[in-house]
């Protein structure tokens, strides 16, 4: 009897263990499967946000959590004493979006010609999507050009869908197809000596030097950060026109109190302040941002927004 009663508890053992040993099995199965789809998306980030590009109807550039469309406005010709003003100098309209629990941020900067104005606001609008701001960032340019700045909220893809159709009542050209080329041009200005004198690399992108300097602090807008990449970032663009010079323009994130300095350093050093104001309407800490243009050696501008960017609460 004690044989048989031993047989009975160890099955009863063995059925125990084995129901224990298959749920552990289907845990790391499970676990395993979790880690490789969060391995995918890390690998594939775009994936999540194939809806968005769709209604877009264009790719978009992922950064950690924030897709952004560049909308460049190649259609324009644009001058400002005499200087031919390429799209990455100071016609590049963009659109980011973030998820958030709500659904998704959307922030952007559309490029328009005036009569261009009133349709895409109108569009913006009846669809939902806040305009934070309407301005300028340039002085004496043929034609005028203005800056519709969007900050809202809501779902993704109709977000997306609006802006598209928003944009469809403008001349803003479609995404180009395959791509850019790259270009194999020689800048014609010390890309190194710039970037040694500001502190910070830059790219090279349709033939201008664009360097980016997010803030120190954290950004946020209705209690939400709002990562560089979605217009918080100062921006310092230098466009090649012979002879070691360049034309730059861009912009200064800033608080308040500095402003006014900034704008002392910039105009001791040659460089015109063309537009001070806000972007977006409940960010923390309240942000402006101060638009500048100038033409002239390149390294003597850049030892002038270095003098200025020193005044700023910007990343070393």
């Amino acid at each position: 009897m004690r044989k048989v009663r031993f047989r009975r508890v160890n099955r009863g053992g063995l059925i125990r263990v084995s129901t224990v040993a298959v749920l552990c099995i289907a845990l790391l199965m499970t676990s395993a499967a979790s880690a490789q789809e969060a391995k995918s998306a890390t690998q594939n980030p775009g994936n999540d946000w194939k809806p968005v590009q769709d209604a877009m109807g264009r790719p978009g550039q992922v950064t950690g959590d924030v897709i952004r469309f560049g909308m460049p406005r190649k259609d324009l010709h644009v001058t400002i004493n005499g200087v031919a003003i390429k799209p990455g100098l100071a016609l590049g309209a963009w659109t980011a979006f973030k998820r958030v629990e709500s659904g998704a941020m959307v922030m952007g900067d559309l490029v328009l010609t005036e009569d261009e104005v009133d349709p895409v606001m109108r569009k913006l609008r009846e669809s939902g999507i806040e305009v934070a701001a309407v301005h300028n960032h340039l002085i004496g340019e043929s034609p005028r050009v203005m800056y519709m700045h969007l900050d809202s909220h809501g779902d993704a893809v109709k977000m997306a869908q609006t802006i598209r159709d928003a944009l469809a009542l403008t001349k803003t050209p479609g995404p180009d197809a395959g791509g850019a080329a790259p270009s194999t041009e020689a800048l014609g200005i010390d890309q190194k000596k710039i970037e040694d004198t500001l502190g910070h690399t830059g790219k090279v992108n349709g033939g201008i030097l664009q360097i980016s300097i997010p803030r120190a602090e954290t950004i946020t807008e209705s209690a939400m950060i709002v990562p560089p990449s979605m217009g918080v970032a100062t921006a310092l663009n230098f466009q090649p026109t012979g002879n070691a010079k360049a034309a730059i323009t861009g912009d200064f994130v800033l608080t308040g109190k500095e402003v006014n300095p900034v704008m002392k350093a910039l105009r001791e050093n040659g460089i015109e302040v063309t537009a001070v104001h806000s972007h977006m309407l409940t960010e923390e800490p309240r942000l402006f941002f101060m638009h500048f243009w100038a033409n002239d050696d390149a390294a003597k501008l850049a030892k002038g927004l270095r003098a200025a960017l020193e005044l700023t609460n910007s990343k070393k």
